[in-house]
């Protein structure tokens, strides 16, 4: 089994934000590979989950409800409870703004990049060795950080975003069903 988490913040306030592209990610990898009769989600590990299966293995896709930067908690959590191992099994996906708009990266581990979600996570877990896939979003210029991650998408890079988070999705199914190159 998997975990693959989306990073975001919980309500709707926050949706289609900057900083809960993990979130739609993990949505679209809902509505691709869960089962609609099987699938609902459900509170567990202080997140929503969902089942799914991509290719022959199983997945929980994960939305923790605690906030971004106490995202740890429910990672945790699930880990500990599945006996699974972060750097096999855990993938984790974010907003980065040291990423171009549009772009994607996946690392098979490394630091946080002053993202408090992945601070968190690697707090709780005792390492940073598990994997990540980080989503452009661009820098703030002059915004401050916090307005411009909680503020929405510019009609010019709406359209990268949404290539993004299909890249992205697709990115991670593969890694579910393959695992990455090393």
């Amino acid at each position: 089994m998997k975990l693959v988490v989306g990073l975001g913040n919980p309500g709707p306030e926050y949706d289609r934000t900057r900083h809960n592209v993990g979130f739609e990610v993990v949505d679209r990898l809902a509505r691709r590979h869960g089962d609609p009769a099987t699938s609902i989600a459900r509170n567990k590990f202080s997140a929503l989950v969902v089942d799914a299966v991509v290719g022959d293995e199983k997945v929980m896709l994960m939305k923790p409800l605690t906030f971004m930067n106490l995202s740890g908690k429910a990672v945790a959590e699930a880990l500990r409870f599945y006996k699974m191992s972060p750097m096999d099994d855990l993938m984790v996906i974010v907003d980065d703004t040291a990423v171009t708009c549009g772009s994607i990266r996946i690392k098979p581990g490394g630091g946080a990049g002053g993202h408090n979600g992945l601070t968190d996570v690697s707090r709780l877990l005792g390492n940073d060795s598990w994997p990540r896939l980080r989503i452009g979003i661009d820098k703030p210029g002059r915004i401050p950080l916090k307005n411009y991650v909680l503020g929405r998408f510019t009609p010019e890079q709406q359209p990268l975003v949404d290539t993004a988070l299909d890249e992205a999705t697709d990115a991670v199914a593969c890694w579910a069903g393959e695992g990455l190159a090393p």
